[in-house]
């Protein structure tokens, strides 16, 4: 499906940030996932928090990899830097490009596939070099673009579309970045754009690698056996002109208001997910703290969000590899191209 162009026109009374950008100039083109999908809501938290930080456009790198969270990309910031890598290689083509200039602010858009099966690898090392990027995590437990196969996120016991349970134990991005020495660790849900907004901000100003774990339903395969809208009833009862599936129009499922300690979210299907946020004396400085309150989350069978960890004292990728502060395309010819005897005085150290 290609991409639809929004039409650029404006409300003249549309609220302009510190340099006079309006949320509109904020967005990409229009979205072709599927409607109520939680990845768009995602995006409209980034341009919220792109809008608000004034953020210029044309100084933003946007990195994705393949399945329906590297199609995000494509929906904010029309006007920025942007680099489709194949399945899995988001990290090492953003560290390339933040080695090579570290003036643009990066934004990687990754799913749980993209990131926990073929990329995790790429993952872990992105981490382990504390590259300094926001790495936004659209978490939905399947394959949505083969049709709704288990990723390595799905929880176990958890069903596919055909009603298959789940036997494998699921990676959890957030004790894996833990674990990795990650420096900047959250977690939110797709509908609770209040609490995503900060941490999305404090992730792009956050110095070294920010990873944003946010769960995404996906509509198109909570589907269920006796649903009249299901892919199983349609194909049973159509006369199909053209071979093609149907995908039911779903309302976008957000955070309900509560008081409580513990929100529980309904699912398309009639299940649920119960998220807990961090509570007002929670120490994300931690390691440990964070690690063990994630864990205690899972026993009971909840999704620990909010800010995890930070640290912030930390190196980046740039002061570990001692590189130069300025951007590779701004360094003279001289510098980059010292000569014959720079070389081979830098060989001899190698002798």
């Amino acid at each position: 499906m290609t991409s639809i162009a929004k039409p650029p026109v404006k409300h003249p009374s549309s609220r302009q940030n510190g340099i006079g950008l309006t949320l509109r100039d904020y967005e990409g083109v229009m979205s072709t996932l599927c409607a109520g999908c939680g990845h768009d809501s995602i995006t409209a938290s980034i341009v919220q928090a792109a809008w608000e930080m004034e953020l210029e456009p044309h100084r933003v790198g946007k990195m994705s990899g393949i399945g329906c969270s590297s199609k995000t990309t494509a929906y904010f910031m029309k006007q920025s830097h942007g680099f489709n890598s194949v399945h899995g290689r988001m990290p090492s083509v953003t560290s390339g490009a933040a080695a090579a200039n570290g003036g643009l602010t990066y934004i990687g858009v990754s799913g749980d596939g993209d990131s926990l099966s073929i990329g995790v690898g790429q993952l872990c090392h992105a981490i382990r070099r504390n590259v300094n990027m926001l790495y936004m995590l659209e978490n939905n437990g399947v394959y949505g673009l083969t049709k709704g196969q288990f990723s390595a996120s799905a929880d176990i016991g958890s069903t596919s579309k055909k009603g298959e349970a789940n036997e494998q134990a699921p990676i959890d991005p957030i004790l894996l970045a833990l674990s990795l020495g990650a420096t900047y660790v959250a977690r939110s849900f797709s509908g609770d754009k209040r609490q995503l907004v900060p941490i999305i901000k404090a992730g792009i100003a956050h110095k070294g690698f920010a990873l944003v774990d946010v769960i995404s339903p996906c509509v198109t395969f909570n589907d269920h056996e006796g649903s009249t809208k299901s892919y199983a009833y349609t194909r049973q009862h159509e006369v199909e002109a053209v071979e093609a599936d149907y995908v039911p129009l779903r309302r976008e499922i957000t955070m309900p208001e509560t008081k409580g300690a513990v929100t529980v979210v309904q699912m398309h299907d009639g299940s649920s997910v119960r998220l807990r946020p961090t509570a007002p004396d929670y120490d994300p400085t931690d390691r440990e703290s964070a690690y063990a309150h994630v864990r205690a989350c899972q026993a009971r069978g909840e999704i620990a969000t909010g800010l995890l960890f930070v640290s912030e004292g930390a190196r980046d990728m740039h002061e570990l590899a001692r590189t130069v502060p300025t951007p590779l395309v701004d360094v003279p010819f001289e510098a980059l191209c010292p000569g014959q005897a720079a070389l081979d005085k830098l060989m001899a150290r190698y002798r």
